[in-house]
């Protein structure tokens, strides 16, 4: 996702056109999908409204974070960064009493801002932009919320059904945010179109479809460990797409947070945290 988003940038295309389009693509696709399957027949008012509101107002705004901060830092930078997320849900989780605090959380923790911070010691590199890690972190923490807060108000509506629905709320506020800035530009160039075809349909409704079935067969604990390799693909697609190079301290910050989240999402009787993204960010509706 995060390099079909900055080849798209380099094509013309703004942040808000790409949430525009990548959203009403892809919740015109996940709302016809899960019509044929079913999925949203005899579905209650309140569970409707549930998952249109998350994504109004929680998966928007982490959306728009994420991919404003891939407009200004590497995409290698915004993945590493944004993967905080699971060991922040452990916290916040422990936080309001639904897990409860061990020492191999206390240490997952420890070591994820550990990493985190070796991560953004690229800032002396002279090519680190902080607001870019800013938005990142911005992402991260509000992904949390929207994980903890949609585990609780969504836990009886099936995985398709509320990711459609997602996705539709948030295409709505993404039209409503360009109405109330004077519409927004659709005129780039034709290889803009394709860069956000391939976000909508490869890295959000392919992505979340292969990630259900591939649940389906092998187990949520295994599907949240084989997770981690998502910003793994990333740091590897973008150094081989747009020469992007992390330092040694750099990978050795991005290997200690993703150590901190396969301790975190390691096989266990309750995994809250073990939500993933997997897809472009739309798996965490999936309560495991």
């Amino acid at each position: 996702m995060a390099v079909f988003g900055k080849l798209a940038y380099d094509a013309g295309v703004s942040v808000d056109a790409l949430l525009l389009v990548r959203f009403g693509l892809a919740g015109g696709v996940l709302i016809v999908i899960a019509l044929a399957r079913g999925a949203l027949r005899r579905l209650p008012r309140r569970a409707v409204l549930a998952g249109l509101g998350m994504g109004v107002f929680g998966y928007a705004a982490q959306s728009g974070l994420y991919f404003s901060a891939l407009a200004r830092i590497d995409a290698s930078m915004v993945a590493l960064i944004l993967y905080l997320y699971p060991v922040l849900v452990m916290a916040g989780a422990i936080a309001l009493g639904r897990e409860r605090a061990s020492r191999r959380r206390v240490w997952a923790l420890g070591i994820a801002l550990a990493g985190i911070a070796l991560v953004l010691s690229g800032a002396m590199t002279g090519r680190f932009v902080w607001q870019g890690a800013l938005l990142a972190l911005g992402a991260a923490v509000t992904y949390t919320g929207y994980i903890l807060v949609g585990d609780r108000v969504t836990a009886d509506v099936p995985p398709l059904a509320l990711t459609a629905l997602v996705c539709i709320g948030a295409f709505g506020t993404f039209v409503i945010f360009g109405f109330l800035r004077g519409g927004t530009a659709l005129t780039f160039a034709p290889a803009g179109w394709f860069w956000l075809a391939a976000l909508s349909l490869v890295s959000t409704v392919g992505a979340i479809l292969l990630f259900f079935a591939g649940m389906a067969r092998v187990g949520p604990s295994v599907a949240s460990i084989l997770s981690i390799l998502e910003p793994v693909v990333t740091v590897v697609a973008a150094a081989a797409v747009f020469g992007e190079t992390l330092s040694v301290i750099q990978w050795l910050g991005g290997a200690l947070v993703l150590a901190a989240v396969l301790i975190v999402q390691w096989p266990r009787r309750q995994s809250l945290s073990g939500l993933s993204p997997g897809s472009a960010d739309a798996a965490a509706d999936l309560r495991v």
